[in-house]
C-alpha cells in the first residue's frame, strides 16, 4: 500500500503542478483503498491521481469563492472501476463498443491496430486493404503489408491505424520527441473584466455554462464531471454522429443537441452559444476549427473571458500534430502495448486493462476547466489550455506498476449508488462516485439520454 500511495502522490504532484496548483493544497487529499488493476503500468495510481486532481481543482474553486476549502477523499478502487465504465445497465445490454474488424493484426514485419468503429474509417481501411469487411479477409490482407507502410497508407487516406512501437522507438520518432518536449498541459491566461462565477455551497458550478464539442471519450468524461458539480452542459454533435454503445455512459447530466457546422446558419448558432458560454471543451485536431472561422483567436474575440479547454491525440507540435487518433492507437504508437506484450510474455499487443489515457485525460480536462474558472474569478480574464493523449501516455510510461500489489476485491452491490436512473434504454445503475468533496458531493440532475434531442440553446 505504501508504494501505491507513493506512486499516486507522485502522479498527483506532477499533474497538479502542471495546472499551476499550490503544493500545500494537496494536503487536503486523502486516498483510500488498496490494490491495483493488472497492468505493467501504474494505471490505478493514475486513476486515483486523476480524480484527485479534478476534486482538488473543485476544492480550490470553492475556496476562491470565499468559502472554507473542502477536503476530499478518493477511493482508489472505485476510481479504477470508473476508468472502465461508471454505469451498470440493469436487465439490458449495450452494443459492443468495437465493430467486427477493429483490433490488432500481424503484418509482414510487426503488429498494427485498425480503429474502424466509425463507418468512414472502416471504409478507408477496407479500401486501402482491398478486401471485404470480414475479419479473416482483413487479417490475410494485412499479413501482406509492412506495418509502417500500411499505417501511412491508411492515415493518408483519412483512416485511423497505428503500428506497434516500443517505447524506445517512439522516443526516437520525430513525433515521440515532439511530445516529450511538450508540457503536460499548455496554459495561456489573460486578465480582463468578467463577473465572478459564484455557484452555491453544494453546487459550486451552478449557473456555469459548458459548451461540449467532444466525442469519444476523454472530453465527455470531463463535461460529465463538471455536470456532477452543477454545471449546465450542452453537448453539440453533427447530424450524422452517434455512439450507440456508450451514449448512456457519456451523456449523464447533459443536454444534447445537433448542429451541422458546414452550414453558415448553424455555425452562427454555435457562435451565439459560444458568446454566452463560460467553458468550451473541444477535441478537434489543430487547425480544424480555424477552417470554420472558429480558431483560437476568433474564439477569444467572440468571448474574451472564455475558459477554452482542448485536447488532441498526438500532441500540438511535430509532424503528427494533425493526425487522427484514439486511446488504443496512442497505446500502440507510444510503446504501452509493446511493453505489456514483452513484460507479461504474451504473443500479441497487450494494452492497458482500461482506456486509461482517455479517462485520465478527461479528469485533467475537468480540472483545467475548474482552474480556468478560478483564474477568471481572481483576475476576470480568460484561459486557454491544451493537452494530448500522447502526453498522458508519456507520463504513464514513467510509472511502472507495483507488481506486489494485490488485485482489487470484486465489485459488489454495495459499490453502487443508492438510486438507479430510469433511462430511455432501461434501468441504469451507477457506481458510487470515486471522489467525495466535503459539502459538494457529485450528483447529476439529468439522467443519461440520446444524442441530439434538445434544441441548440442555453436554458
Amino acid at each position: 500500500m505504501a508504494l501505491e500511495l507513493d506512486e499516486t502522490s507522485a502522479l498527483l504532484k506532477e499533474v497538479w503542478t502542471a495546472l499551476n496548483g499550490a503544493p500545500e493544497a494537496m494536503k487536503r487529499v486523502r486516498i483510500a483503498g488498496a490494490g491495483s488493476l493488472p497492468s505493467v503500468f501504474a494505471v490505478s495510481s493514475l486513476a486515483a491521481a486523476a480524480f484527485a486532481t479534478a476534486g482538488l481543482a473543485a476544492s480550490e474553486f470553492i475556496a476562491d469563492l470565499g468559502r472554507p476549502a473542502p477536503g476530499l477523499l478518493v477511493d482508489r478502487r472505485l476510481a479504477s472501476f470508473w476508468f472502465a465504465m461508471g454505469s451498470r445497465p440493469q436487465g439490458w445490454k449495450p452494443a459492443s463498443p468495437w465493430n467486427a474488424i477493429a483490433g490488432d493484426y500481424q503484418g509482414a514485419d510487426g503488429w498494427i491496430r485498425l480503429h474502424t468503429n466509425a463507418p468512414h474509417h472502416c471504409a478507408v481501411a477496407l479500401k486501402v486493404l482491398g478486401c471485404p469487411e470480414e475479419t479473416s479477409a482483413v487479417a490475410s490482407a494485412v499479413a501482406r503489408w509492412k506495418v509502417g507502410a500500411l499505417e501511412a497508407a491508411i492515415v493518408a487516406a483519412g483512416g485511423c491505424a497505428a503500428e506497434m512501437r516500443s517505447a524506445s522507438a517512439w522516443a526516437a520518432h520525430r513525433q515521440g520527441a515532439a511530445v516529450a518536449a511538450e508540457p503536460l498541459i499548455h496554459i495561456e491566461a489573460w486578465s480582463g473584466d468578467a463577473p465572478p462565477v459564484l455557484g452555491t455551497a453544494g453546487r459550486p458550478l451552478a449557473g456555469v455554462r459548458v459548451l461540449d464539442l467532444t466525442r469519444v471519450l476523454a472530453g465527455p468524461m470531463a463535461s460529465r464531471f463538471l455536470a456532477g458539480l452543477g454545471a449546465d452542459v450542452l453537448r453539440i454533435d453533427p447530424p450524422w454522429w452517434d455512439e450507440d454503445s456508450i451514449v448512456h455512459e457519456v451523456t449523464r447530466g447533459k443536454r444534447c443537441a445537433r448542429l451541422d457546422l458546414r452550414e453558415a446558419e448553424q455555425r452562427a448558432t454555435l457562435t451565439a452559444l459560444l458568446k454566452r458560454a463560460d467553458v468550451m471543451i473541444h477535441g478537434y485536431r489543430p487547425g480544424a476549427l480555424d477552417g470554420l472561422g472558429l480558431g483560437a483567436d476568433a474564439r477569444r474575440r467572440i468571448n474574451p473571458t472564455l475558459v477554452d479547454v482542448s485536447l488532441d491525440a498526438y500532441g500540438w507540435t511535430g509532424p503528427w500534430a494533425e493526425r487522427r487518433g484514439f486511446d488504443s492507437l496512442v497505446q500502440m504508437s507510444s510503446g504501452i502495448a509493446e511493453a505489456g506484450m514483452r513484460v507479461i510474455g504474451r504473443d500479441r499487443p497487450t494494452p492497458l486493462p482500461v482506456q486509461a489515457l482517455d479517462h485520465a485525460q478527461g479528469y485533467l480536462l475537468a480540472a483545467s476547466a475548474l482552474r480556468g474558472l478560478s483564474h477568471r474569478n481572481r483576475q476576470g480574464g480568460g484561459w486557454r489550455s491544451r493537452s494530448s493523449l500522447a502526453r498522458v501516455a508519456a507520463l504513464l510510461l514513467r510509472h511502472p506498476a507495483d507488481f506486489a500489489a494485490p488485485e482489487f476485491a470484486p465489485e459488489t452491490p454495495a459499490d453502487l449508488a443508492d438510486e438507479a436512473e430510469e433511462s430511455v434504454w432501461g434501468r441504469l445503475a451507477w457506481l458510487k462516485p470515486p471522489v467525495e468533496i466535503e459539502g459538494a458531493p457529485l450528483r447529476w440532475d439529468r439522467p443519461s439520454g440520446p444524442l441530439g434531442e434538445e434544441p441548440a440553446a442555453w436554458g
